[in-house]
């Protein structure tokens, strides 16, 4: 006969495994969303003859069919409502203007003083936007974007994409504007233990580079170009892309300001372009 002392031991471990099952399956369930959620970021751009992107994402070719029906089901291609152009007086004076094309076959050595304080800044055609960079963290992204804006690389070019659900981001860095261009050269990830990323979140005004790496294959490291994007409502993304910079105060205005104004429906890339007519009118990376 089982003895009420026994009893009480077999329901309470009964309990505690159904606590654990719980758990799991709780495990299970985020790590199925992260995967969801980072496949919303996929657009697909080619950083240095390699396809990347910030998401998770496979590459070009035989599996263009693939990204396209992933990219038509995800969040971030669901359009969202029209509205005005809050930029449009300042893509008219744009007007006509068109970036460089250039491309190199290999990243630039590092020569950032990686003790030094860097800025950069991007004008736009819907106001500045100041960004803190992090040198010592993520010195190689760093000292990458100074080249590239030393170059003229980002002047005249369009922030191509706006995600407005699941992951709120504006995506940058892409001369062709349409999530395929890149430098010739690709970048190692960085600072991926950043302590700003508490709970797989990447927060309102991170700046954090777009890359090729696939959550459920672990694969496409280092993937890194010159496409960009900047967080303007925290983003629940697991720390697969490296965060090299912070939007100023008034930086982050002039992001909700484009936010604000909604994106357009998916184009056949999965792009959701902005509503607002962002252009990079130029960008410098200054030492303090």
């Amino acid at each position: 006969m089982v003895s009420n002392e026994q009893r009480r031991r077999q329901l309470a471990r009964e309990k505690y495994l159904r606590q654990q099952q719980r758990r799991q399956a709780a495990r299970s369930k985020t790590r199925r969303r992260n995967v969801v959620i980072a496949s919303v970021l996929a657009v697909v751009l080619a950083a240095g003859g390699a396809v990347a992107a910030a998401g998770a994402l496979s590459g070009d070719g035989k599996d263009k069919k693939k990204d396209d029906a992933a990219a038509s089901t995800s969040p971030s291609a669901s359009p969202t409502s029209k509205a005005p152009d809050p930029c449009a007086k300042g893509a008219k004076a744009a007007e006509g203007k068109k970036p460089k094309k250039l491309s190199w076959k290999k990243e630039p050595a590092v020569a950032i003083d990686e003790s030094a304080s860097y800025t950069m800044k991007l004008e736009t055609t819907c106001g500045d936007i100041p960004i803190d960079l992090k040198a010592a963290k993520a010195p190689h992204t760093v000292n990458s974007f100074e080249f590239l804006a030393g170059k003229g690389y980002f002047d005249h070019t369009k922030c191509h994409r706006l995600t407005a659900q699941g992951i709120y981001v504006l995506q940058c860095g892409d001369p062709q504007g349409t999530g395929q261009g890149g430098p010739g050269y690709t970048l190692p990830d960085e600072n991926l233990k950043d302590p700003s990323l508490k709970g797989n979140v990447y927060p309102a005004g991170t700046v954090a580079m777009a890359n090729q790496y696939n959550a459920q294959a672990k694969q496409g490291r280092n993937t890194g170009g010159s496409q960009f994007f900047l967080v303007y409502q925290d983003s629940q993304l697991p720390p697969d892309y490296t965060p090299f910079g912070t939007v100023g105060k008034d930086g982050m205005k002039t992001l909700k300001k484009i936010a604000n104004a909604g994106a357009a429906p998916a184009d056949q890339m999965g792009n959701t372009a902005p509503n607002a007519t962002v252009l990079i009118n130029k960008a410098t990376v200054t030492k303090s």
